[in-house]
């Protein structure tokens, strides 16, 4: 293990912008984590990195940068229905999500091609095409690194919401995953409820449904509409989808006299687009020096090459300003912005 000053993230964090950290360093088990942790002192700022898929920096880190590379697959336990396994907190989502869809292991097919790390699956309690990560999740192991002790967290206590766990709220900067446990499926249960899903499906004339048809064709349709980040930096889906009143619903109709697509989540909220705010708003395919809000989907914001973190900031603020003032509906930013 060695700390290492100046240096560049440019390669840790999907925008790929040029950022610097002041220190860095490697972990691979509990015992590495910890003594990095007493490294600080609790004088300098402190960050966790895995995939790093899920960050902005607008500017460089001036702090120690910790970077999570505990590996592992392990199947722990097994009943007749389910199958229970364990995995590194520093192992790619997509390695996991592979592993299990070649072993026939079902619930997180859905769920590929995203991606960041397993360790910050459950922060960000990632979802797509219908699925999330609470739907699969059984629990995990953290370490608080300024008290000095491991705590095992349930789904309960991740008190999982809309891309929301307690690692984005209480418990803030405090804990270190190190492994998360999930319970899948001997016998899949397949979720195809998701309308471009389905529609794929239908489009391949499929005529009998498996892990690996779902995971390939979830992966087809992301290739399709998303940037791959190894060649356009980007952090996937920018905002979140907002969860407005029927009240703003009609509102913001009446306003803009168009319907707007919405998907109900019970009798007074419903789910609204961001991307289809975004791009009714024109800043769908803009483009502003290197930093601009990519042609395929106005939901991702990029940086092109050399685009400045603050840059995809400021967009993703003239953004929100626009989509609030057109429809009255605020957008709340899904990537967790280092300032």
């Amino acid at each position: 293990m060695q700390v290492q000053e100046n240096f560049s993230l440019k390669e840790y964090h999907t925008f790929h912008t040029s950022t610097m950290a002041r220190y860095a360093a490697f972990f691979s088990n509990q015992e590495e984590l910890k003594e990095l942790a007493t490294f600080q002192n609790g004088n300098i700022n402190q960050i966790i990195l895995g995939g790093g898929s899920n960050v902005l920096f607008t500017k460089d880190f001036d702090g120690i940068v910790l970077i999570n590379k505990i590996p592992g697959i392990e199947i722990i336990k097994e009943t007749e229905e389910y199958v229970f396994i364990n995995a590194g907190a520093g192992v790619p989502w997509v390695t996991f999500v592979d592993y299990c869809v070649q072993n026939n292991f079902g619930g997180v097919e859905n769920l590929s091609l995203i991606p960041g790390s397993t360790g910050a699956s459950p922060m960000q309690n990632i979802g797509a095409y219908g699925v999330e990560i609470k739907d699969v999740f059984f629990e995990l192991e953290a370490y608080h690194t300024k008290d000095n002790y491991l705590k095992t967290f349930s789904a309960a206590a991740c008190e999982f919401g809309y891309r929301e766990s307690v690692f984005k709220k209480k418990w803030k900067g405090q804990f270190v995953i190190l492994n998360v446990t999930f319970r899948l499926n001997k016998k899949p249960l397949y979720n195809i409820s998701y309308h471009a899903l389905e529609q794929e499906l239908e489009k391949q004339h499929a005529t009998s449904l498996s892990i690996h048809l779902i995971s390939e064709t979830v992966k087809r349709i992301r290739q399709s509409k998303l940037p791959d980040p190894e060649r356009i930096g980007n952090a996937g889906s920018f905002f979140k989808n907002p969860v407005i009143s029927k009240e703003l619903l009609l509102e913001a109709a009446e306003k803009n006299k168009i319907e707007v697509p919405h998907f109900p989540i019970d009798e007074c909220l419903y789910k609204v687009p961001a991307g289809w705010l975004i791009e009714q708003c024109g800043w769908k395919g803009y483009r502003k020096g290197d930093a601009g809000c990519y042609q395929k989907q106005a939901l991702v914001l990029v940086n092109y090459e050399n685009a400045k973190g603050i840059e995809i900031f400021n967009l993703s603020t003239d953004i929100i300003d626009s989509v609030y003032k057109k429809f009255g509906i605020w957008l709340e930013r899904e990537v967790n912005i280092l300032h």
